[in-house]
């Protein structure tokens, strides 16, 4: 074991919920040398899909006991409870509660006191990513923070836990609980999920409406979203810039500033200034404890949206598009047969 992972030689890590990062939080610290054990409701999904994964499991409180570092990886809005019911009673003093987003403890949803190292590592893509680069030999960079330390040494466990899961080989960024918190969530809402959506959907109904085929305007709004997101992804605009057309640079230089404009620049200060005085949160927490009535409704519209037939549709004639069932469809799938449509436009 490294003199970086050293800070937790020799300790337990207890991994409570066994979702998207948990798991990959478990495994890739388990095949980093760690002792890791999982907390999860007995013989639930996530118990029995961690000891398939050859991993010791118990009930979350049995599994804070044994604890020296708990990694609370459940979703935010169940970890109050979790904390309080299992994590409270049970872990003893002088031990570090590690967190993936600062949600609980920024917006105060969770007090945990002065008896614990409260540090946070946050992997900045999802859990099945987070594991896929481990296991290739990569890692994804992490946010790594201290709300409270106790111990003397909460930031190098964060380190160590950050290198335990691959993300030192990433790039390490130490910032605040406060900044991750604010920052992923207004990433959420106003760009990765909330705007780029919102734009995909509108632009999609805005050429349906002009009379063009469904099908084409998925392409076009969906579909090749991938492509320019996976140039910016790999190196920015410059790299975009290189590979599109003129014409789609011009097209993108010209008109792009008339999609995104002053007042979407204020609607997203409105949105950032929501979530720093704590509106978003009081919003969310009451929306989940009344049942989550709206949210339900909202996602079920966003489901049944035209949109999502037409690709479903359309990806079902693209098995490449599943990794899962790339080997099942080695020969070339049929062409996608598209009936012309007699009122679409040129």
């Amino acid at each position: 074991m490294s003199p970086i992972t050293a800070p937790l030689k020799e300790q337990t890590i207890a991994v409570i919920g066994y979702g998207s990062q948990g798991r990959a939080h478990a495994l890739n610290l388990r095949d980093s040398g760690f002792k890791v054990i999982v907390g999860a409701r007995k013989n639930g999904p996530s118990w029995h899909q961690a000891q398939a994964d050859g991993l010791t499991v118990f009930e979350p409180g049995e599994a804070a006991a044994k604890a020296d570092l708990i990694a609370l990886l459940t979703p935010d809005m169940q970890q109050p409870k979790v904390f309080e019911e299992s994590i409270a009673p049970n872990f003893k003093p002088g031990g570090a509660l590690l967190f993936a987003h600062g949600f609980n403890i920024h917006f105060k949803q969770i007090d945990a006191g002065e008896t614990w190292d409260i540090i946070l590592v946050a992997p900045k893509g999802p859990g099945a990513l987070v594991r896929r680069e481990y296991e290739s030999g990569h890692g994804v960079p992490c946010l790594v923070a201290v709300h409270k330390d106790v111990s003397g040494q909460a930031l190098t466990r964060a380190q160590a836990y950050a290198h335990g899961i691959g993300g030192a080989r990433g790039g390490l960024i130490t910032t605040s609980f406060a900044e991750e918190t604010e920052t992923d969530l207004f990433g959420e809402q106003a760009v990765l999920c909330g705007g780029v959506t919102e734009l995909v959907v509108q632009g999609f109904e805005t050429l349906v409406e002009a009379g063009y085929q469904p099908e084409v305007a998925y392409f076009e709004c969906m579909h090749e979203l991938k492509l320019i997101v996976d140039l910016l992804h790999e190196g920015g605009m410059a790299k975009m810039h290189r590979y599109i057309s003129e014409t789609a640079q011009y097209g993108d230089l010209t008109r792009g500033p008339r999609i995104a404009n002053a007042a979407t620049r204020q609607n997203m200060r409105d949105i950032l200034r929501e979530i720093q005085n704590g509106q978003f949160a009081r919003e969310w927490v009451a929306e989940y404890r009344s049942g989550n009535a709206n949210y339900k409704a909202l996602k079920q519209a966003d489901l049944d949206h035209p949109i999502e037939t037409v690709g479903a549709r359309l990806r079902a004639r693209m098995p490449w598009l599943d990794p899962a069932k790339r080997a099942a469809h080695a020969e070339p799938a049929p062409g996608i047969a598209i009936p012309a449509k007699e009122t679409a436009t040129a």
